[in-house]
């Protein structure tokens, strides 16, 4: 399990053509590393997520992955030079995680729900299966505190303090085919439950669209 930080310069022109879609980020990532082929015997998936930086001609991309992204692989499809791109072991910190510890929090994530009720019913509803984003900021903390558990953690405090942040409606082509996604930034504070549910988390994201930047949840020491 390793994670891999990325510097971006916003006023580079291969960059800006790469994060336009995030469609376009997934496949830059997934060919920067020698093998493709996830086992089920993995300690993550690949995952990851776009923050803003220090100033507004920056941002960083983070990676969280089974094994180490090609520098020179990375470098050339984002437009960055190579020292921009640096990797670390994740899983010695990860291991260090243990039940009742307080973390702070940041995840980008696609709230959203299956519809199981008829359109007929419903008439605003999508069809039985659909999946909706959730829009409203108490919706999308809802959706994350009801899925903490599951997740092997549990958020401090009243749930809305929680911050959500960078709500958008993010809709790129793939394959031909129109994606439209919900997406927000949670940001906040979890007490650790179940720490080998929450490792898995970490290395295996949270909720819908892990492919398009969503789910990698990253932490830091209360």
């Amino acid at each position: 399990m390793f994670l891999s930080c990325v510097d971006l310069d916003m006023t580079r022109r291969q960059t800006l053509k790469v994060i336009a879609s995030p469609y376009r980020t997934h496949a830059a990532i997934e060919a920067s590393f020698s093998s493709l082929a996830l086992r089920e015997d993995d300690d993550c998936r690949i995952l990851w997520r776009i923050d803003d930086g220090l100033t507004a001609d920056t941002a960083r991309l983070y990676i969280v992955s089974p094994e180490i992204p090609l520098v020179h692989e990375v470098a050339d499809r984002f437009g960055v030079p190579e020292e921009s791109v640096r990797s670390k072991d994740y899983a010695p910190f990860v291991g260090r995680i243990q039940d009742g510890s307080l973390w702070r929090f940041r995840l980008k994530a696609n709230p959203a729900r299956k519809v199981l009720v008829d359109k007929a019913a419903r008439p605003r509803e999508g069809a039985i299966g659909s999946v909706l984003g959730h829009v409203t900021v108490s919706q999308q903390i809802k959706w994350l505190a009801d899925r903490s558990g599951a997740h092997g953690f549990g958020l401090i405090g009243d749930p809305a303090d929680v911050i959500v942040s960078h709500r958008a409606r993010e809709a790129f082509g793939r394959d031909g085919s129109k994606v439209t996604l919900a997406t927000g930034q949670f940001d906040g504070v979890l007490r650790v439950l179940d720490a080998d549910h929450f490792r898995h988390a970490l290395g295996f994201g949270i909720g819908r669209a892990k492919g398009f930047g969503c789910g990698l949840m990253t932490i830091v020491p209360v």
